[in-house]
């Protein structure tokens, strides 16, 4: 009896303890499910926080990157002005009789500011090596082209007509981007452009200074502008070289080309016989025109790469309003007529209201996905 009772009394302790290791089993599962909960609510509260934080960050840098685009459209704008100006100057009113040696002044001007940066640190770009053409190409030609033929035009041309002119290169420019980079672009866009040749076309009917040649110069220079700042945006965005390694060997590859050119036409033989060399002015606004010649570059590059290549165009044809009326007092060469004049005052009109509506559709349609990028557009 005794040894039964025993057992019984064991059995019931043993009973109690598994009960009691059961209640603890319990106690402990369920303490892991509130930790749980608490870390997760925790976790869910730092993801909260973390989110808010990053789109009050990227609230605050959102108006620092408008304010950048904007400062470097200003300073295109601006540089493209004066070298316009200080170009009519040089090439008309003091009659210099070389443009190549202005655009090989510019291009010293532009290798010599660079390299000083590089050996100050102020700049880096990459060093020069056997595969720098390959990366740079067709740059340097694109560069070449349309430093001559633009400055060819600038002597050839009044500035009224040679900013008019000036509004094919954003009809170049679209096609451009529209093969290099596949943009698209929408029906209100085609149509001012539309407005802007068609005052052109009515400017030019009525040009008293006709001049075929500058004709033919301004447009291929729309062309090469058109060309150059497509591929300036296609070399940007591999970041191969970076915008001072494009402005650096853009120049460096065409100096012996343009000197040799210089050489072979009589154009270098022709500016060292010039002899304005004597006068200070001509010579004050002849380095302005070769260090302009460079901040143009950077400017365009620099405009480019925050905006992009057909922005870059629009403001400099924003510009240009401002140039064609100065350049009807400027240099002496505008002949005026009510027809040439509507006509011109048609094509500005036009700039205006495209330059609107493209920086308004940049605003909207630019989204991380590119599908959405180019709904509703029209292919040009």
């Amino acid at each position: 009896t005794t040894l039964g009772g025993r057992t019984a009394s064991d059995a019931a302790q043993r009973s109690v303890g598994a009960g009691g290791e059961d209640m603890l089993d319990v106690r402990q599962r369920h303490d892991v499910v509130v930790n749980s909960r608490q870390g997760s609510k925790e976790a869910a509260g730092d993801a909260a926080r973390v989110g808010q934080r990053a789109g009050l960050e990227e609230m605050s840098a959102e108006p620092m990157t408008v304010f950048l685009k904007l400062c470097a459209a200003a300073f295109y704008g601006v540089s493209s002005f004066f070298i316009v100006v200080v170009n009519k100057s040089v090439l008309t009113s003091h009659r210099f009789p070389s443009i190549i040696f202005v655009g090989l002044g510019q291009m010293l001007a532009t290798v010599t500011l660079l390299w000083v940066g590089k050996a100050c640190r102020v700049v880096n770009y990459p060093d020069l090596d056997y595969s720098m053409p390959r990366k740079v190409f067709p740059l340097p030609l694109l560069y070449l082209g349309n430093q001559m033929t633009g400055l060819l035009g600038t002597k050839k041309l009044n500035l009224p007509m040679f900013t008019v002119l000036r509004r094919f290169s954003i009809l170049f420019t679209m096609i451009a981007e529209g093969i290099l980079l596949n943009k698209t672009f929408t029906r209100p866009i085609q149509m001012t452009v539309f407005a802007m040749l068609l005052g052109a076309f009515i400017a030019a009917s009525s040009d008293m200074a006709f001049d075929s040649l500058g004709y033919g110069y301004i447009l291929t220079n729309d062309v090469l502008t058109a060309a150059n700042g497509a591929y300036v945006k296609q070399k940007l965005e591999s970041k191969e070289l970076g915008k001072y390694g494009l402005l650096y060997y853009n120049a460096l590859f065409m100096i012996l080309p343009s000197l040799a050119i210089a050489y072979f036409t009589g154009d270098l033989q022709r500016a060292v016989e010039f002899e304005g060399w004597s006068n200070g002015m001509f010579v004050f606004q002849y380095l302005l025109s070769c260090i302009m010649g460079f901040v143009l570059m950077y400017s365009t590059v620099l405009c480019t790469q925050y905006n992009s290549a057909l922005t870059t165009t629009i403001v400099g044809c924003v510009k240009n309003i401002l140039v064609t009326y100065i350049g009807m007092f400027l240099g002496g060469d505008y002949i005026f007529t009510w027809t040439n004049f509507i006509g011109l005052n048609i094509s500005i009109a036009g700039s205006l209201v495209y330059s609107y509506i493209t920086f308004t559709e940049e605003q909207t349609t630019k989204t991380p996905s590119s599908t959405t990028e180019t709904k509703g557009k029209i292919a040009v």
